[in-house]
């Protein structure tokens, strides 16, 4: 099985799971959900609400982490074996254009199309039109992770309530059609970052795709192309000097010359060699190997001092983000003072009142109470038992008033700490401990 065969197999099953992944549920919560509509975060069947998105940030890190490592082990393996923009030119270039529609050879990316010829313009009409309604599926695939599926389809079915979800598909879809169509690698080329970064990461561990010049030769020269004729090879240059690894590329370039920013690491061009140098009973001229390995003849590891801290890195972002996941609270808990600061009863007592927020998380009715962990001064003047259905959210009031008298500052009222806890009367371990404030008017206010 060639490169090529391994590249579509990974294609097929990237673009599989993708379409997919937002219908996988666990225990009704999904794989991967980031819901703007409902404030919440899903991840492998876990749910977190907009304020529990601490391991928001871990995550991040682990993805950036990720594509460092990614790179500085495998080269640019990720825009040639995964990436989205690959896929597209792929399915549009590969399977539209060339196996489809016939308007191309897929041996010759290079060769443009000859519209001249009316039969090749109906041809591509039609290519654009498979393409256009490619792009609504991928689009409205995207949003699927972030409305979920039992909501999207049901929004789809009222377009003028829900007029920035179809902003978004036609967007996305609009900027498909632009890039796949009309930009095509030149977005690899000149928009993307990652190709930039690539340049800084790679060292002669790196594996990449090379050209084995040890066996076929020094083609250029400073830059320069120097050999144009077979003829001109001294016995042991291998290479036929054919230019098939030229003709194939989908970004344009002769992989000949060295590492070059446009290379995506499709290693199509080792397949095109491997077809010409089996006719001579060898092995392609071109590999998918570090420089120390192929030039160089050396043994490298992947495992090098940098590598390790990469994947220590790794480790480490998983630890926090699972540790922090762990702890995630069964219910939500958010205190907002009102308008008024206190209240002054006719007996001098202080009491404070708050609005508080409750938020059931869990799969399961909580009945929530409260109490002061800070009771030695405080009692609870008015608090009403909160039944919490699943996911359900209410909306409460809490009074708070002081024991006795004190004696504090004359000149501006004082904010005093203290803890209140609310927890589950059938489960006491359920609960969250807030602090708050509780404002003290000063001493003048309450002769």
């Amino acid at each position: 099985m060639n490169y090529s065969e391994k590249r579509y197999i990974s294609y097929g099953v990237i673009t599989i799971f993708t379409l997919l992944l937002p219908f996988i549920t666990i225990n009704g919560n999904h794989i991967l959900l980031l819901s703007f509509d409902k404030l919440q975060f899903h991840f492998i069947g876990f749910v977190f609400n907009m304020n529990e998105l601490y391991i928001m940030p871990f995550l991040l890190m682990f993805l950036f982490i990720g594509i460092f490592a990614l790179t500085a082990m495998f080269g640019r393996v990720w825009c040639g074996w995964a990436c989205p923009q690959t896929i597209f030119r792929v399915i549009y270039r590969d399977l539209i254009e060339s196996w489809l529609l016939g308007l191309r050879r897929i041996k010759n990316k290079q060769k443009d199309i000859d519209y001249s010829k009316n039969n090749n313009k109906i041809k591509k009409y039609i290519g654009v039109f498979l393409w256009i309604i490619l792009s609504f599926v991928a689009a409205s695939n995207f949003m699927l992770y972030f409305v979920p599926p039992e909501d999207f389809f049901i929004y789809i079915q009222n377009p003028s309530e829900h007029l920035i979800l179809f902003m978004f598909v036609i967007s996305i879809a609009l900027f498909l059609i632009f890039d796949i169509i009309f930009m095509k690698e030149d977005f690899c080329t000149f928009a993307c970052p990652y190709s930039r970064i690539q340049s800084v990461l790679y060292d002669d561990d790196t594996k990449q795709v090379l050209y084995n010049t040890n066996r076929g030769g020094n083609i250029y020269n400073n830059g320069q192309k120097s050999i144009f004729d077979v003829k001109q090879w001294n016995s042991n240059e291998e290479c036929t000097t054919c230019e098939a690894c030229v003709k194939i590329c989908p970004t344009h370039i002769d992989i000949r010359k060295g590492l070059q920013v446009e290379c995506i690491n499709c290693l199509e061009c080792s397949d095109a060699c491997s077809k010409v140098m089996a006719k001579l009973g060898k092995a392609s001229l071109i590999e998918w190997g570090s420089t120390n390995a192929v030039i160089k003849k050396r043994i490298n590891t992947i495992f090098s001092k940098r590598n390790i801290a990469y994947l220590a890195s790794l480790v480490f972002c998983i630890v926090l983000a699972g540790y922090f996941a762990s702890g995630k609270e069964e219910f939500l808990v958010n205190i907002n003072k009102t308008t008024k600061l206190y209240n002054i009863e006719d007996n001098g007592l202080v009491s404070n009142n708050y609005l508080i927020t409750l938020h059931n998380t869990s799969r399961k009715t909580l009945n929530l109470g409260v109490e002061l962990i800070d009771n030695d001064k405080y009692e609870v003047k008015r608090f009403r038992e909160v039944n919490l259905n699943p996911k359900q959210r209410v909306k409460t009031v809490l009074i708070i008033k002081v024991k006795e008298k004190l004696l504090l500052s004359n000149k501006k009222d004082t904010p005093l700490k203290t803890k209140i806890k609310f927890y589950d009367k059938n489960n006491p371990k359920i609960n969250v401990i807030k602090e708050s404030s509780f404002i003290y008017p000063r001493n003048d206010l309450l002769k």
